[in-house]
């Protein structure tokens, strides 16, 4: 159980997210995924009339388990991994945040931005619903999310994925650099 509780070095972890890709193709032609399992659970679950939610939703049971498994995971470990801890920051990363008026940062989620007594400010409005609704609609565009295109796309050679993957990286960076200390100063 010890060896659960810790971080992994990139030499165990890597290798064996990059082993998840052929897994699937050998054992199931599954592509790895999270976004379209969305689709799927919607289709599954909701009475929804558009034309993209209407499809054999049984035939992808394997991502809903997917999507099942990341969140009983996620769950497992923060109840007993101790999977609540923040990481250790710089003293640089610190004082930025400090500087954005988010000062308690012993937890994963700072609740000066996700506590329910500050989610009505216009700040946190912005951050949350305008950032939900751009990861949605981005995921959708761009026809996958970020672990699609980046582990399972780039390993088939996908130059879609190469374009999706690198318009993530720069639209990241430049929200972080331009777009977030912006909002954070609202």
């Amino acid at each position: 159980m010890e060896c659960l509780s810790g971080a992994w070095p990139w030499y165990i972890s890597g290798p064996l997210l990059g082993l998840m890709v052929p897994a699937l193709l050998f054992f199931g032609n599954k592509q790895f995924g999270i976004s379209s399992s969305f689709r799927h659970i919607c289709a599954a679950t909701l009475p929804l009339k558009a034309d993209y939610f209407k499809h054999d939703w049984k035939q992808e049971r394997w991502s809903i388990s997917l999507v099942l498994g990341v969140v009983v995971g996620a769950g497992l470990a923060a109840l007993f991994l101790d999977g609540t801890q923040a990481p250790e920051l710089t003293i640089k990363a610190r004082a930025m945040f400090v500087q954005w008026g988010l000062t308690d940062l012993s937890g994963l989620q700072p609740p000066e931005i996700f506590a329910v007594e500050h989610l009505g400010s216009l700040r946190n409005l912005v951050l949350l619903g305008a950032g939900g609704f751009l990861v949605g609609f981005g995921t959708r565009y761009a026809n996958g999310c970020t672990s699609g295109h980046a582990i399972m796309g780039l390993s088939l050679l996908n130059v879609g994925s190469l374009v999706a993957t690198v318009g993530f990286f720069i639209g990241g960076l430049a929200v972080s650099h331009f777009v977030l200390p912006w909002l954070m100063t609202l």
